[in-house]
């Protein structure tokens, strides 16, 4: 079972970076919070990983941080989310924010996600709500996120929309802007956020 691989990183897109490991070109399917994380083709990179065995296929699923894959082995634990729509949710969304909106009830923020509907979200809040507390993330980087002013997110999103990117896409882009140093005006929230979606 392949648990972490560090080595080259030779072929990047949005969900899927190969990495070569002592001339094996190993295939990875990564949510886009970890893709904003990898460096330039050439660079060397270290993912965690979880290794999916089926009858048909063996898939590798890479996560830049600890905590991503702790939330993902935890989503991918409730009936009806497999591996693929786990990584939609990683992509979808923070892994601070899902952690917040899963501990709030949030089913607006969950339904959000392309591939989550209304049950799907009820069953992840039920089953998920209070197994969170060993994820790796930090408790004051969840609170930040709980104290955000929802309407400088929620007004930057929505003007990276009207320039053309896809919610799921301006939704992680702002999310990983607040996260940072500096301003929280909308101009500075929107410039930092075009700098990640410009990668």
């Amino acid at each position: 079972m392949i648990a972490h691989l560090t080595g080259k990183l030779i072929h990047k897109q949005p969900n899927t970076i190969i990495i070569d490991v002592a001339g094996v070109g190993y295939e990875v399917s990564i949510p886009l919070s970890t893709f904003y994380d990898m460096g330039e083709i050439g660079e060397s990179v270290s993912l965690n990983i979880h290794t999916s065995v089926r009858e048909d296929a063996i898939q590798l699923f890479g996560f830049a941080r600890t905590g991503e894959k702790e939330l993902f082995l935890k989503l991918t634990s409730v009936g009806g989310i497999g591996p693929r729509l786990g990584i939609a949710m990683l992509s979808g969304m923070a892994v601070a924010d899902l952690v917040v909106a899963i501990r709030n009830n949030d089913l607006g923020r969950l339904i959000r996600i392309p591939g989550i509907g209304r049950k799907t979200a009820e069953r992840i809040i039920l089953e998920l709500r209070d197994k969170l507390d060993a994820i790796s993330i930090e408790e004051t980087e969840i609170a930040m996120q709980m104290a955000a002013q929802p309407g400088v997110r929620e007004d930057t999103v929505d003007a990276l929309i009207a320039l053309g990117y896809q919610r799921p896409l301006a939704e992680r882009a702002v999310d990983t802007a607040l996260r940072e140093e500096g301003e929280m005006t909308i101009e500075a929230v929107i410039k930092r956020s075009l700098k990640k979606l410009s990668r």
